[in-house]
């Protein structure tokens, strides 16, 4: 499906992104085009691959005219580019509103208008009851999304949202921080032992999108199944694995972080479909006939819960030591240790 298509990747010298490339660039693809604000990660990514396929565009989703250049004969978009960082948004939040919201509206609108076959949006657990300007953002993402694919025919672009929890090893993410501590001898600062934490390795949130293309409908939200486990437990079989003593400091919960989060909520679950490790969310197709809401209920069983990191599969510290030992960053820096010791 993806083969010889031209693919437009925002936010593209990300995590995300980085793997999103590897992944199409085995699949045969004719064309990435990367589009992002920082030349700096663009000359660096360039001179990595030294691929012809990829091309560079520098721009910012907020500036809807720089999404449009870089939109020309697209067949396929993946929307990364965002605000992630919880206190950032917390303390800048109009900045996150023009970056996770309107900026995601531009890139919709430029899809759309350019005639691209699909648009997948990344979404993230804490879009589910959010609890900070983040989660909020996001969450608005995905209703522009929706908003978009109810006035898009089958024909036309589809747009859809994937959503998941941590992203292991990923930019800014605490497991490359606890590894940055333990190999420079410092305490490790958690914030609370019994915060539970969905855990996914970066090559799942590949497999995410890349099943939304294959997969999607006009309007639908992916989501993938993942396993959980305590930071406690997180901290306790990275020190295991690197052999460490570190002292561990905890710090407290930071601004806007809940003790743990949702990947869908009870009343997505009620319109959802399992596809195996995929849970397929329906997008509400009900428009703005508010009789409907009055005489028109929800006969589905209403004792479904949120899926929360509460709630999912719980790892054990061994458990979370395996699947962090098929990290390659985390292999890697093992091996370094080893070597320095």
């Amino acid at each position: 499906m993806l083969q010889n298509k031209i693919i437009l990747i925002t936010g593209g010298t990300g995590s995300f992104g980085t793997a999103m490339v590897d992944s199409l660039l085995e699949r045969g693809v004719g064309e990435i085009r990367i589009f992002s604000r920082d030349e700096a990660k663009q000359d660096s990514m360039r001179t990595r691959y030294e691929d012809h396929r990829l091309k560079f565009y520098i721009g910012d989703v907020r500036d809807s005219a720089s999404v449009t250049r870089a939109m020309k004969g697209v067949n396929m978009v993946f929307h990364a580019a965002a605000l992630k960082q919880v206190p950032s948004c917390e303390f800048f939040p109009m900045e996150a509103v023009r970056t996770n919201v309107e900026g995601s509206r531009n890139v919709i609108d430029a899809a759309a208008h350019a005639g691209v076959e699909s648009v997948v949006c990344l979404s993230t657990d804490k879009a589910v009851y959010p609890a900070n300007a983040m989660g909020m953002t996001k969450a608005l993402m995905e209703k522009v999304a929706m908003a978009a694919a109810r006035s898009l025919s089958k024909e036309e672009t589809r747009v859809s949202c994937v959503r998941y929890g941590n992203v292991m090893y990923s930019r800014g993410s605490v497991i490359p921080l606890f590894v940055r501590q333990i190999q420079s001898g410092k305490a490790l600062t958690l914030t609370e032992p019994s915060m539970t934490r969905f855990l996914m390795p970066l090559t799942q949130a590949v497999d995410l999108v890349e099943f939304a293309f294959t997969h999607a409908e006009q309007g639908d939200l992916f989501v993938r199944k993942a396993p959980a486990c305590t930071m406690g437990d997180l901290v306790t079989a990275l020190k295991n694995i690197f052999k460490a003593d570190n002292p561990v400091k905890v710090i407290g919960i930071r601004h806007g972080e809940k003790l743990y989060e949702a990947l869908s909520s009870a009343e997505e679950l009620r319109r959802s479909e399992d596809m195996g490790d995929y849970l397929r969310v329906r997008m509400d197709g009900r428009d703005m006939n508010y009789g409907k809401f009055f005489t028109e209920g929800d006969t589905k069983e209403i004792d479904v819960e949120d899926y929360t990191s509460r709630n999912t599969e719980q790892l054990d510290v061994a458990a979370v030591e395996n699947l962090l030992l098929s990290l390659p960053e985390i292999r890697a820096a093992q091996k370094e240790a080893r070597a320095s010791s």
